[in-house]
């Protein structure tokens, strides 16, 4: 598993501080948790983990092969266990490869939409994830923005800031058929995302805040104001940019 330099990384000022800096962000479909993410991440010269994308990527395995999350959950397990995943870790730079395939475009179609919960609510899929995930935390010097379901109060607990971005379900549900321009319909769009919080409410708790969980609520407020919102709420001193990486490749070993 690495956390690897680009071949022609970023030209940045050299960094004063290096002290570990994971931004941990849950939040709901919707809530803009992967844009203001990245933003965040680019902003401060930090790599950027959307670990929802894993769980994207592995049910495109599962479509791809054929499989049954609900009626052979074990050879979902197996899958994710024996699996190959490399993903960017570059904010801005979308790249998500399973065995060997790309699967960075099939990862956001509708379809995938429809079936990541039934692979998502598998437990043992996601202890696996879980441990991937923290793994790349720690090959990328504790120094990344992580967004998705349960970071701030599984993946990452000790994060040194932990986020819950939250917004009205109506404002969630239009950013998202914003999002698809159309090319599916809002029953279609309201299902996804209502449904699949939901369905992934049963494992993940990601809702309501935690203890020292900062909640900020996106509704009435811009990408910009988000992003901004979220910096300041970085401890210690102004965060140095510093250079991030291109990507992680991770692959679950049992010894």
């Amino acid at each position: 598993m690495s956390c690897a330099q680009p071949a022609d990384p970023p030209q940045t000022t050299a960094p004063a501080d290096r002290r570990e800096l994971v931004i941990a962000v849950d939040g709901p479909s919707g809530s803009g948790k992967s844009s203001t993410s990245r933003a965040v991440a680019q902003r401060l010269g930090l790599a950027y983990l959307d670990t929802g994308s894993m769980y994207r990527a592995i049910t495109c395995a599962v479509v791809n092969h054929g499989l049954d999350p609900a009626a052979d959950p074990q050879a979902v397990i197996d899958l994710v266990r024996g699996g190959h995943l490399e993903l960017s870790t570059v904010p801005g730079i979308e790249r998500v490869v399973i065995d060997g395939d790309d699967v960075t475009a099939q990862i956001r179609e509708p379809a995938t939409s429809a079936h990541v919960s039934s692979v998502a609510t598998i437990q043992p899929v996601r202890d696996l994830l879980i441990d991937r995930m923290r793994a790349i935390v720690a090959e990328c010097g504790h120094r990344i923005v992580v967004e998705g379901r349960d970071i701030t109060t599984v993946v990452c607990p000790d994060a040194q800031l932990r986020v819950l971005l939250v917004a009205d379900p109506a404002a969630r549900v239009a950013r998202r058929s914003a999002e698809l321009k159309g090319s599916v319909g809002m029953d279609q769009v309201t299902d996804q995302v209502i449904r699949r919080d939901h369905d992934d409410a049963a494992v993940s708790s990601f809702q309501a805040p935690a203890p020292g969980v900062e909640v900020i609520d996106s509704t009435f407020l811009t990408l910009h104001q988000v992003v901004d919102t979220v910096i300041s709420l970085v401890p210690g001193p102004d965060p140095v940019p510093t250079k991030t990486n291109t990507t992680t490749s991770t692959k679950e070993r049992h010894d």
